[in-house]
């Protein structure tokens, strides 16, 4: 893994608005479900105020939006045998250096995949079957998360690579090739836009989302490979509030 882990962690923890699945690992105690469930995260921990108290929250559902033109949006990924990693919470993959994504006129580094079974977003009220979600940072302060819905229907190679690799315990495993992310995108360009926060601790808020419209088919068999694993690990959707939800193609 080209990336520093315990450098890239000291930036997470330094300031909170980029913490991924590996920063969160190493915080206090929460989960998914149970007595530290996501009803109970601002309790956890002072810092996780924002998970009750925001009104840019995450995820939400992908209903009532408007129809508007969004910024161009352009990806430089790059293939590699990524580093399968079991957090305890999640499976993602950690990507290591050269990987961007233009939002605009503004770049964000590529720093981890991570999946989610059911989806976190909803559209019209309906879960998907998981979520994958493109982790981007720029310097320390912001963060672009684009994320792609699977659907169960014909195998996807990438996505069948990653899950033969994802560890059913603590720990990391390198897939045994390069796998281009770029595999995982969906093919049309309808996506949704809105301003959200973290979908975990501490649920900081000012996160550019991006989630495409069209879900990623792959097979079946690969989701349950991550359902044995993980059986839930989404968190409720949240409210709108005052927000904007756009819609566009790019």
């Amino acid at each position: 893994m080209a990336l520093d882990r315990r450098g890239f962690l000291a930036g997470l923890m330094a300031m909170p608005l980029v913490s991924t699945q590996s920063a969160s690992q190493e915080g206090k105690q929460w989960s998914y479900d149970g007595a530290d469930g996501p009803e109970k995260w601002a309790e956890i921990d002072p810092a996780n105020q924002a998970c009750t108290a925001g009104l840019e929250q995450s995820p939400i559902d992908l209903s009532k939006y408007y129809v508007a033109a969004v910024e161009p949006i352009k990806f430089d990924w790059q293939a590699q045998p990524f580093s399968m990693v079991n957090s305890g919470r999640s499976v993602y993959a950690n990507v290591a250096k050269g990987s961007s994504t233009k939002l605009g006129t503004e770049d964000f580094a590529l720093k981890q995949i991570v999946f989610h079974l059911p989806s976190e977003h909803m559209v019209d009220g309906k879960r998907h079957a998981m979520e994958i979600q493109f982790v981007h940072t720029q310097g320390p302060k912001k963060l672009l998360m684009v994320s792609i819905l699977v659907r169960p229907g014909e195998r996807n190679d990438v996505f069948f690579s990653m899950m033969a690799k994802a560890p059913g315990k603590l720990g990391t495993q390198a897939l045994q090739a390069p796998a281009d992310p770029n595999a995982l995108l969906p093919k049309t360009r309808s996506l949704f836009r809105y301003r959200g926060s973290l979908t975990m601790p501490p649920c900081t808020e000012n996160v550019d989302w991006v989630v495409f419209a069209e879900p990623l088919e792959v097979a079946q068999a690969d989701i349950d490979v991550f359902k044995l694993i993980f059986s839930m690990n989404a968190r409720p959707v949240q409210a709108i509030n005052r927000r904007f939800l756009l819609k566009g193609v790019f």
